[in-house]
């Protein structure tokens, strides 16, 4: 099987980031929900509320960050609240910002397009 390299060294993995977008105002209030009990209920770094896309981030959203052992507990919660949100979740290694948000990452729900060109030509430089 030839499959392209996109591939990383998960032991690079230092923690994960969660993106959690919005739509509108009822998703934003589904959404912000989700960040008080969050909050309360894990120990993250909560980002700022993004009302406009940033980035590599074509919907408004806020970002969660959190250590890499509380991935299943946190990833499984979010699977259970999200409602009809969108999630990225991916790792961060601290090597490449694009393989982060692309081969190191998954969606809970529908898989919005990234806007990769926002990390200009990182490919070479990822390890």
């Amino acid at each position: 099987m030839n499959i392209p390299d996109q591939s990383f060294d998960p032991t690079h993995i230092e923690g994960y980031h969660a993106h959690i977008y919005y739509r509108d105002q009822n998703q934003r209030q589904v959404a912000a929900k989700i960040r008080e009990a969050i909050e309360a209920r894990f120990d993250v770094v909560l980002g700022r509320w993004r009302d406009e896309p940033v980035g590599p981030h074509p919907l408004p959203m806020y970002q969660v960050a959190f250590d890499k052992k509380q991935l299943p507990e946190i990833l499984t919660w979010l699977m259970s609240v999200r409602g009809s949100l969108s999630i990225l979740v991916h790792c961060c290694t601290g090597r490449s910002d694009l393989l982060d948000h692309t081969a190191g990452a998954l969606w809970l729900g529908d898989e919005l397009e990234l806007n990769t060109a926002f990390f200009g030509d990182e490919i070479g430089r990822s390890a």
